[in-house]
C-alpha cells in the first residue's frame, strides 16, 4: 500500500488486494479491523515530527470511523511497514522515508453491535502543524471571459446572432415571455457592420400557426413586417398571402408544395417551427433559390418525456380507468396492469429523441434494445440490434421514432404487428404513415396487441375542433371505441418549454439567412458560412449567388468580381443546387447595381443578393 496518508476505504462486498509482509508478525496483529456491512472508511490523520515505535505507550487515534450498527464480521490483517515500520511517503513505493503519521498501534476489535470508537476511546496527542496558505498566481493577462446566450430553455447549438438595424452588430438584448436577460454575443474584433438586402422592398414575415411568441419577437426586433396568424390557411388563401412575403415561418399543418411555392416570387427563406419539414416541397424550394430551416433538437426531451409517460399509463391501464371513473364506475383491478420495470423497451429511431428516450426508461428499471439504419453508439446499456425483426420478436414496448419517407410508410403492418410478442404494447409519436392503423385496430380486437398510444395521424385537422371524425380518417370511429388505445391530437413537443425553444432557434436561423446569408443548418441547401464584416470595412460588399451546379461557373463568377479583390469566399453544393458566398473589397455604392445585374444575366443563376 503506497501510503497510509491517502484516504482509502474497504466494502464488505469487494474483494480487497492487500499487500502483506510475512517477515512481520505478532500475535495479536498489528491492526484488527473491523469490516462492516456497507463500508469501513479510514482517514488517517497527519501529526508533527516525531519518532514513534511500534511499542509505544501512547495509544494515538489515527483513524475515523464510518460505523453501522452491526458489523458482517472481524478481519485481521497486517499493513506494509517499511524499514523499521516507517511509512512510505506519498507517491514513492521503492524510496521509505518517516512521514508525519505514526506507525500503526494496536486496535482492539468492538464486541458484538459496540460503537469502534468507545472500544477505543480518544488519548491525548500532539496538535497537528498546519501548511500556511499560498496565494494562488494570478492568471496571464488575456481577453476577459464572458457567458453568453444564457437561456433558461433548451436549445441546439447557436452562432452569432445580429442586433436589428440601427443597433450595434454583433450582440441582441431582447424580452420576450419566459426569457428574461437574453444576449447572444458575435462578432470577436471590431463591430459587425449591418448589412442591408439590396433591391428589395422591406422585409415581410408571415407567420403561421400559432408560432411561439418568443420567435415573433425576435423577428419584429430585427425591424421586419410581420404578419400573425394563429392558424394555417386554406391553399387558395395561402397562395395570396405568400406572393409578397420574404419569409415565412409555420409549423407541421401548413403545405407548402410546388403549386403553392411557385407564386412566392419575393420569398428567399423558410422556417419550419418544428422538427419535421415532410410539408414542405424541399428540391422545389431549392430549385428557387429558398432556403428551409427547422429545429431538429429543442422538442426532443417534451417527445420523450410524453413516451414515458405512455408507457406507464399503458402498462396501468390508466386510460380505461379514468375514463370509467369520470363515468362513475369503480373499477378495482390488477389483472393485466404490470410495472415497466424489468421490461424491455424496443426503439425504432435512434436519433435526438429516441436516444433521450434510451436514458429516461433505462433510469426507470427497463432493458433497451434499438434498430436504426446506421450503426449508432449506444447510451447506458443500450444495445442495437442489427434488424427491425429482432426488435418486433424481443421488445414488450415498442416505440416509434422515424421521419417520414418512402422506406418508413406502412413500417409497422400486419406482418410486423404479428411478429410482435402477445401482448405487447405500440406507441408512435413521430409520423402518422409509419403505422397501417387499421391492422393495428385489427391487432388489438384479436388480443394480440394489449394497447397502443398514437399521437400521430396519417390525415390531422387543420386546427383545434371537432374535427376528428370518420370524414378525416375513415377508421376513426373503430380507434375510438378500443379498449387501453393513448389517442392524442400531435402534442408530442407542445410544451412551453419546447415552444420557445424552437421559437428562438428558428428565429435565429432566419435572422441569420436574411442578413447575413448564412446556410448553417439549412435542409435543403449547402451550409456555407463566412465571418461577420465589420465597421473596419466600410466599402466591403457580401455577394450571395445560388446556381444550378454545372461546370464553369465559378470562373464566370469570379471574373465578374475580378475588378475588386476577394477577400474571402466559399462555395458548396448539394444536387443540383451550389451556393456561393463571397466577401469583396473596394467597391463603390454606385458600383453595386451593376454588380448585381452581371451576376443575374448568367445563365446559371437560380437567385442573386447582394448584401452591403
Amino acid at each position: 500500500m503506497a501510503s497510509l496518508n491517502n484516504f482509502f476505504s474497504f466494502d464488505s462486498d469487494l474483494d480487497v488486494n492487500r499487500r502483506r509482509v510475512s517477515a512481520i508478525s505478532s500475535s495479536p496483529p498489528l491492526l484488527a479491523s473491523s469490516i462492516f456491512r456497507k463500508s469501513f472508511t479510514f482517514s488517517p490523520r497527519t501529526f508533527s515530527p516525531r519518532v514513534y515505535s511500534i511499542a509505544s505507550d501512547s495509544a494515538l487515534p489515527i483513524f475515523d470511523y464510518t460505523y453501522e450498527d452491526k458489523f458482517a464480521e472481524h478481519f485481521y490483517d497486517s499493513f506494509l511497514l517499511e524499514q523499521d515500520f516507517g511509512l512510505l511517503s506519498p507517491g514513492s513505493e521503492d524510496t521509505p522515508t518517516i512521514n508525519h503519521t505514526p506507525p500503526l498501534n494496536l486496535y482492539n476489535p468492538p464486541y458484538f453491535n459496540e460503537n469502534p470508537l468507545r472500544a477505543n476511546p480518544p488519548t491525548t496527542y500532539p496538535s497537528p502543524t498546519m501548511t500556511s496558505a499560498k496565494d494562488i498566481k494570478p492568471r496571464i493577462a488575456g481577453p476577459a471571459r464572458t457567458v453568453s446566450n444564457s437561456l433558461s430553455l433548451s436549445t441546439s447549438p447557436t452562432f452569432a446572432f445580429h442586433s436589428p438595424p440601427g443597433g450595434s452588430r454583433g450582440s441582441f438584448s431582447g424580452g420576450y415571455p419566459g426569457v428574461s436577460g437574453a444576449s447572444f454575443s458575435g462578432s470577436v474584433s471590431g463591430a459587425a457592420k449591418q448589412l442591408k438586402p439590396f433591391d428589395t422592398k422591406d422585409i415581410k414575415v408571415l407567420l403561421l400557426e400559432n408560432v411561439n411568441l418568443a420567435g415573433v419577437e425576435i423577428l419584429k426586433n430585427q425591424g421586419y413586417q410581420v404578419e400573425f396568424l394563429k392558424s394555417s390557411l386554406p391553399e387558395d388563401e395561402l397562395i395570396e398571402k405568400i406572393r409578397d412575403v420574404h419569409v415565412i415561418g409555420i409549423r407541421s399543418k401548413t403545405k407548402l408544395t410546388e403549386r403553392v411555392l411557385s407564386y412566392a416570387k419575393h420569398l428567399i427563406v423558410i422556417g419550419c417551427f418544428c422538427i419535421g419539414t415532410n410539408q414542405v416541397d424541399l428540391q422545389f424550394a431549392a430549385s428557387q433559390g429558398i432556403a428551409v430551416f427547422n429545429s431538429p433538437f429543442s422538442n426532443s426531451r417534451s417527445v420523450a418525456e410524453l413516451t414515458i409517460g405512455e408507457i406507464i399509463a399503458l402498462a396501468r391501464q390508466l386510460g380505461d380507468r379514468s375514463n370509467e371513473l369520470h363515468n362513475g364506475t369503480w373499477n378495482k383491478v390488477s389483472k393485466g396492469c404490470w410495472e415497466i420495470r424489468g421490461k424491455t423497451l424496443g426503439i425504432v429511431g435512434y436519433g435526438h429523441i429516441g436516444s433521450q428516450l434510451s436514458v429516461l426508461a433505462e433510469s426507470m428499471g427497463m432493458s433497451i434494445i434499438y434498430y436504426d439504419i446506421l450503426n449508432l453508439m449506444s447510451l447506458g446499456t443500450a444495445r442495437q440490434v442489427p434488424t427491425l425483426d429482432d426488435l418486433l420478436a424481443g421488445a414488450d414496448f415498442i416505440s416509434l421514432h422515424v421521419p417520414e419517407t418512402p422506406e418508413t410508410k406502412n413500417m409497422i403492418d400486419a406482418k410486423q404487428l404479428e411478429q410482435m410478442k402477445d401482448g405487447s404494447y405500440l406507441l408512435n409519436n413521430s409520423r402518422g404513415s409509419v403505422v397501417n392503423i387499421p391492422a393495428l385496430i385489427h391487432a388489438i380486437k384479436s388480443g394480440k396487441i394489449a394497447g397502443a398510444a398514437l399521437d400521430v395521424y396519417p390525415n390531422e385537422p387543420a386546427g383545434n375542433g371537432d374535427y376528428f371524425t370518420n370524414d378525416l380518417n375513415p377508421w376513426t370511429d373503430d380507434l375510438q371505441n378500443l379498449k387501453n388505445i393513448i389517442l392524442t391530437p400531435h402534442i408530442g413537443g407542445s410544451t412551453e418549454e419546447a415552444q420557445s425553444a424552437i421559437g428562438v432557434e428558428v428565429s435565429q436561423s432566419l435572422v441569420r439567412y436574411v442578413n447575413e446569408g448564412t446556410t448553417l443548418g439549412a435542409v435543403n441547401m449547402p451550409e456555407v458560412n463566412l465571418r461577420s464584416l465589420t465597421l473596419d470595412e466600410p466599402n466591403h460588399v457580401r455577394v450571395i449567388y445560388i446556381h444550378k451546379n454545372v461546370p464553369g461557373v465559378l470562373g464566370r463568377v469570379n471574373a465578374i468580381l475580378g475588378d475588386h479583390n476577394v477577400d474571402k469566399q466559399m462555395t458548396d453544393s448539394r444536387g443540383e443546387v451550389a451556393y456561393l458566398m463571397a466577401d469583396i473589397s473596394d467597391v463603390k455604392e454606385a458600383e453595386i447595381k451593376h454588380l448585381w445585374q452581371s451576376l443575374e444575366d448568367l445563365s446559371s443563376r437560380i437567385r442573386t443578393r447582394v448584401l452591403y
